[in-house]
């Protein structure tokens, strides 16, 4: 499997902009900048790189939980991931240092044990948690 995606970026750092793509149209030209990324610029329709790798690891950590619950005979009635990116000045550059992935899930007829085991396989086997050079942390609650 290949996917793609594709950006556009005009100007200088600071004061340029650019867009995003997906081919399925889910990003089609959405806007970013350098205060959307830096500044937590808000009100504004636009995204940046990092707040699209969070929501990337936090589909990816469901779905992954989800075939982990489903090999061990669980249907998981709803599993709502959010996930908390850290990105710091390091060694001259930005890195991502952290990712905290917060789960609520509600999994009938599991234990507590057996359903923090899957979710913690689930964090390690997750492709994007394998792509991350950062510490991925998860607190998980089952209700």
């Amino acid at each position: 499997m290949i996917r793609h995606g594709s950006a556009v970026w005009n100007g200088t750092i600071k004061e340029g902009s650019g867009t995003v793509t997906t081919p399925s149209g889910v990003l089609n030209n959405t806007p970013y900048s350098f205060k959307l990324r830096f500044e937590d610029e808000s009100g504004t329709n636009g995204t940046n790189p990092e707040e699209l790798i969070a929501a990337a690891h936090a589909g990816c950590f469901s779905m992954a939980l989800s075939g982990q619950l489903t090999r061990a005979g669980f249907t998981a009635e709803s599993l709502a991931t959010s996930a908390a990116l850290t990105l710091e000045q390091k060694d001259g550059g930005f890195a991502i240092t952290t990712v905290h992935l917060t789960l609520d899930a509600k999994v009938p007829g599991i234990s507590a044990e057996q359903f923090h085991e899957l979710a913690n396989a689930a964090k390690a086997g997750c492709p994007v948690s394998k792509v991350l050079n950062a510490e991925i942390t998860l607190t998980a609650t089952l209700g």
